[in-house]
């Protein structure tokens, strides 16, 4: 049956409008979406096919182009779209961060370096630049790697560091592998970088690594 013949309360849309948009399942948000169904199912149906082959939310919405090019009832303008709420959304969370004291807040900046490297398939490594409050002046990623590695080059983190005046810095990487726990590697990094930037009293807060479902603070785990 063809959503606009459901009760209104129904409907995803007003449903939205009267109750907010945290009453609504997965399948009624992507459905708004969508807009419209295909041939034999309406707007729901196709989402909750569609969350069911992508494996969830996440795995949908973090879908490579070619996948859902060729996946029937999305094409290139829903990708769009997707990839749009997507980004919405982090530069939301970097938004309220910059208001924030990062050290007072930090399962937000967690929340935000995962929600901002978590899906790259290869490593990324990054940096928040703060000022002497902790509060933050830039995010950058330095440096891209394969999906084993990212070659990280101290001068170059110096050199990012006092282009931007920063007081203090949180380091972050992904691992594309999606375990989220820091390996020997990474507090060797950690500790060569920590010694780079001690001359120039640019503190060194921690270190976040971010996994598939969860971000890990080395400083939390007394890694530092």
């Amino acid at each position: 049956m063809s959503i606009r013949h459901w009760p209104i309360t129904e409907r995803p849309r007003e449903k939205l409008l009267n109750q907010g948009p945290q009453a609504l399942s997965d399948a009624e948000l992507i459905a708004i979406f969508l807009r419209t169904g295909v041939s034999g199912q309406n707007a729901i149906d196709l989402a909750r096919q569609l969350l069911q082959d992508f494996g969830g939310l996440r795995g949908l919405l973090e879908a490579d182009y070619e996948r859902i090019a060729h996946t029937r009832g999305i094409g290139q303008a829903k990708y769009v779209l997707f990839q749009a709420a997507l980004e919405i959304g982090r530069r939301y969370l970097y938004a309220n961060l910059q208001r924030l004291d990062i050290m007072s807040h930090a399962q937000d900046a967690c929340q935000y370096l995962q929600a901002k490297l978590a899906s790259y398939q290869r490593e990324v490594f990054a940096c928040l630049y703060l000022d002497n409050r902790h509060r933050i002046i830039q995010f950058d990623e330095l440096f891209h790697g394969s999906i084993a590695s990212a070659t990280v080059y101290p001068r170059e983190v110096i050199k990012r560091a006092l282009v931007h005046n920063a007081a203090a810095v949180i380091f972050a990487h992904n691992h594309p592998s999606g375990v989220a726990e820091p390996s020997q590697d990474d507090i060797e990094l950690t500790k060569r970088l920590m010694n780079a930037l001690e001359p120039l009293e640019i503190r060194v807060l921690d270190h976040i690594v971010v996994g598939s479902n969860e971000a890990v603070s080395m400083a939390a785990r007394g890694l530092l």
